[in-house]
């Protein structure tokens, strides 16, 4: 298991009759923080999110990690793929999250953003059609918005939809999806990156769009 870093709190959220972990970051004079919704078999240790969370952290942004599943739930996951593409279920994760964030002292009047990946993507914009007055940003990371389906019109936050080059499919996804919203949106192709953007520089790549998005819309 990853090891914590300095400033980073480990948090425990109830949603519903289930309670999930997060990794917390408040950074000093932060006014928004980024939710991460990992993707099918992910969670909060993700190498890829992980990075691209303190890339946000050094501009100033406060984050939190969070395992959208229990630990049981994942156990499960591992063989059944049960979980990983119920949506719906991963949606209410997140907003159970967000609600845990408005009544906590410490970031109770951060604004709000989610940055989501593969299936998570669907998950955060869900959970933004949702909570269209707390929710002012999305980010999308090799994302399926397509899985958000009639939710996808109801999205009032700018969403920021970014998909490797080279990822030809998820990329034609992401067209379709984007042609079924309503609000401020754009679609960054990153030439050369794959689906994991795992290409040398792509990630960083990533990194700096996300946090130009957020630092529009959330600071």
């Amino acid at each position: 298991m990853a090891k914590s870093i300095a400033g980073e709190k480990v948090v425990k959220i109830p949603a519903g009759s289930a309670t999930i972990n997060g990794n917390l970051i408040i950074t000093q004079k932060a006014k928004g923080i980024v939710l991460f919704a990992h993707g099918s078999g992910s969670g909060r240790f993700s190498p890829r999110n992980t990075k691209v969370a303190r890339e946000i952290n050094a501009a100033g942004i406060a984050t939190l990690l969070i395992d959208l599943l229990t630990e049981e739930e994942e156990a499960i996951d591992i063989y059944s793929g049960e979980f990983r593409f119920n949506i719906e279920l991963l949606a209410k994760r997140l907003v159970f999250a967000t609600e845990w964030l408005k009544k906590n002292p410490k970031t109770k009047n951060l604004t709000v953003g989610y940055f989501g990946a593969s299936t998570g993507a669907a998950a955060a914009l869900i959970a933004a059609a949702k909570l269209p007055d707390w929710t002012k940003a999305v980010v999308s990371r090799g994302g399926r918005p397509d899985l958000a389906g009639k939710h996808l019109s109801k999205v009032k936050a700018p969403t920021l939809l970014i998909v490797g080059g080279d990822d030809v499919q998820v990329l034609e996804l992401n067209k379709q999806a984007m042609a079924q919203m309503t609000a401020e949106k754009k679609l960054t192709v990153v030439p050369g990156a794959t689906h994991l953007f795992e290409e040398p520089g792509k990630l960083e790549e990533v990194g700096k769009l996300a946090i130009n998005w957020f630092s529009r819309f959330l600071t």
